[in-house]
């Protein structure tokens, strides 16, 4: 009985064990890892203007623009005739220029200068139009820039042909030279009886012989 009257007099008081301050797991593991748990507002960073896309970025269809490429043959050319020459199986008219036929006075001169022109050389043929025949238009140059059509006029071989041309190769025309190829020189003013008198007659000396 004393005993028991003893231990409740002197009974310590009862305080709870106090409990560990434990951090929250994703605190504890920003700070094992040295990091801040704060989590950042800022947008990501978005590429400077002017800079070039990130490889893969789609591509813009509406910044998009035509890209012309000339249409352009180069190559050693055959000769067909004075104004006609053939690059890269290409039959091409020499632009704004008119040389007479072969069957023509002059005609084959013509041809053998234009022959000697090209030959050993890669011509540069920029296409312009096609004409009524099908055959491809072009301005055409030897590798030094010389103008074809330009050097057979300056030759006295072939007439300006202003209708194509705008009358570029005028002033570059020999004296008299419309009255020595007046068969080129009837084609462009429309007259054609005076060419199917020509072959008329021409058929009539063949035929003699």
């Amino acid at each position: 009985m004393l005993k028991f009257l003893l231990r409740a007099l002197f009974k310590p008081t009862y305080r709870p064990k106090a409990r560990p301050n434990r951090k929250p797991v994703r605190e504890a593991l920003d700070y094992k890892a040295g990091r801040s748990s704060t989590v950042s507002s800022a947008q990501p960073e978005t590429p400077q203007s002017g800079a070039p896309p990130a490889r893969g970025a789609t591509f813009d269809a509406e910044t998009a623009h035509s890209v012309t490429l000339p249409r352009v043959l180069e190559g050693p050319a055959y000769v067909t005739d004075g104004d006609t020459i053939t690059i890269q199986k290409t039959q091409v008219r020499l632009y704004g220029i008119d040389a007479p036929e072969l069957n023509h006075p002059y005609g084959k001169k013509a041809k053998w200068a234009m022959v000697r022109l090209c030959k050993g050389h890669n011509i540069r043929a920029e296409i312009t139009d096609e004409d009524e025949y099908g055959r491809t238009v072009a301005k055409c140059f030897l590798p030094d820039g010389r103008d074809l059509s330009e050097e057979l006029v300056k030759q006295g071989l072939a007439i300006d042909w202003p209708k194509f041309s705008g009358g570029k190769y005028r002033d570059l025309e020999v004296a008299g030279i419309r009255k020595k190829l007046w068969l080129a020189d009837a084609r462009q003013k429309g007259r054609k009886h005076v060419w199917e008198k020509f072959d008329a007659k021409k058929n009539g000396e063949r035929k003699e012989k």
